[in-house]
């Protein structure tokens, strides 16, 4: 993972969550307009096989649909409103409009078959030309995380931690992870230089404030997840 001249990589949260819609194409393309130099989403896998770009498990925080994502048909998923007249995307949406224009980190928020989905899907799209290197596929689902592995070796992928594990970085290297994706709440600097030790990359989530950034990127982290790609590319250069 890099971003040419770049040392801290900006990552835009849901796209760019602070600006728009989390998870929609105006918010991915509103993060790459401010310069993210990657963009991150969620995808879910739907009972009727759509890959589906939603992070929560229900539709009432960010459409004006009800109840659980599952539970909904397609069709009428596709008829709502996921925030300013935006509707929820597809994957391969998703993909046609960043346009290997800047790299994609795909979080697996459901089990079951999506690592293996989404595995199916980015084949295709390594075919058609992009780098498996433009790609980090994370979960804080191991066991899907790794399904995902079997099935696509040659793209990285990254563990998400929401705490220290008792053998730090143990898990990604076990996993053979490229990154290791750490909330802000539990980064301790022993777990920061395990994970280097190994060759993994660490990248903080979700990270609004500027001297957060900074204390960051003085540890050593590797980048941050934000909902203000523009906040932290003051950081992002030597």
């Amino acid at each position: 993972m890099g971003a040419g001249n770049s040392d801290f990589l900006v990552i835009g949260h849901r796209g760019a969550r602070g600006h728009a819609p989390e998870n929609t194409l105006l918010a991915l393309d509103t993060g790459i307009l401010l310069g993210a130099h990657w963009v991150e989403f969620d995808v879910q896998l739907h009972p009727e096989g759509a890959l589906l770009v939603f992070h929560d498990l229900t539709l009432d925080r960010t459409t004006n649909g009800k109840g659980p994502l599952q539970q909904c048909d397609f069709a009428t998923l596709r008829g709502l409103d996921a925030g300013q007249g935006q509707q929820i995307p597809t994957l391969e949406e998703a993909l046609d409009l960043i346009e290997q224009r800047v790299g994609v980190n795909i979080e697996l928020k459901t089990a079951e078959g999506t690592g293996e989905a989404v595995a199916g899907v980015l084949r295709q799209y390594l075919d058609a030309g992009w780098p498996a290197e433009r790609f980090l596929v994370s979960s804080f689902h191991l066991p899907e995380l790794w399904e995902f592995h079997q099935a696509a070796p040659e793209i990285p992928i990254g563990v998400l931690l929401g705490g220290v594990p008792l053998d730090w970085a143990g898990c990604a290297t076990e996993l053979q992870a490229a990154a290791v994706n750490l909330s802000s709440e539990f980064v301790d600097p022993r777990l920061v230089a395990d994970a280097k030790a190994h060759d993994c990359k660490v990248y903080v989530y979700t990270v609004n404030d500027p001297a957060e950034m900074r204390a960051l990127r003085a540890l050593g982290v590797d980048g941050v997840f934000t909902d203000y790609p523009d906040r932290a590319l003051k950081f992002s250069r030597t």
